[in-house]
């Protein structure tokens, strides 16, 4: 056998890219890539809608509807059925079972599942986001849409991991996440928004953008690279405790 042969042989025996391998093949199948890309499909509607915003300049219009459409509905809505995909269907199902009784340590399963569900954003969530632009007739938008999508996409699927290492109603309480804390304390809570994966995503959207409505600029929220690093360490933070909870589980069956 030659190097390259062991090199590859080697690189398909390794737990994480059993587990990455893994998520990417059985955790999505045509049903749960449909639930992903209906509120995709969404964001290409937003972009058609900034054509009825009564904006002179197109990059404006864009900028009022993906704020809140985009940012504040496509996004959350399609990460939670990716981080529910990755692992808490699994956990609902009893079928987590084998990969946790598997010798591949916690931290591997959580940061595969976290990559799998992220490479999943990254060819549907972010790519919609960056065509709504290009519908509304704004394509400078479409690099910081698709860039803070990506990253907003990260920190949310690591937040949905993390509640579905600690609770079997994962879609229950994302949802309250999502629609109770973000939407509604964050509305009104400058400390939470700052934490918020809507709020500081559609910050890095606005904060690369040259025209924009002063109506939907929030102050006291990191915009730009700032704003990336809050939502990375949110991520990093997020991913500890989903890692340091899978370690407690008490694994159940599917009718528990």
């Amino acid at each position: 056998m030659s190097v390259s042969s062991a090199e590859t042989t080697r690189r398909r025996g390794s737990p994480f890219v059993a587990i990455l391998v893994y998520t990417l093949r059985s955790c999505f199948p045509r049903k749960r890539w449909l639930a992903v890309l209906v509120p995709c499909a969404g964001a290409l509607l937003f972009g058609l809608l900034a054509h009825a915003v009564d904006e002179q300049v197109n990059q404006r219009a864009f900028a009022t509807v993906a704020a809140d459409g985009i940012f504040g509905l496509v996004l959350p809505i399609a990460a939670l059925v990716i981080g529910d995909s990755v692992l808490g269907a699994e956990v609902r199902a009893g079928t987590f079972h084998f990969t946790w009784l598997s010798p591949t340590p916690t931290w591997q399963i959580v940061l595969g599942r976290w990559i799998g569900g992220l490479l999943v954003a990254l060819v549907t969530i972010a790519p919609s986001a960056a065509l709504a632009a290009l519908i509304a007739g704004s394509p400078e938008s479409a690099a910081p849409a698709y860039g803070a999508a990506a990253v907003g996409s990260a920190a949310y699927v690591a937040v949905f991991i993390a509640i579905a290492s600690l609770t079997r109603r994962t879609a229950v309480w994302a949802l309250a996440f999502v629609f109770l804390v973000e939407r509604l304390l964050g509305s009104a809570l400058t400390g939470i928004a700052q934490l918020s994966p809507t709020w500081e995503s559609r910050a890095i959207f606005l904060g690369y953008l040259d025209h924009v409505p002063s109506s939907i600029v929030r102050d006291g929220i990191p915009e730009r690279g700032t704003a990336v690093v809050r939502l990375a360490i949110v991520t990093i933070v997020v991913l500890v405790v989903a890692i340091w909870r899978m370690g407690h589980m008490r694994m159940s069956g599917a009718s528990d």
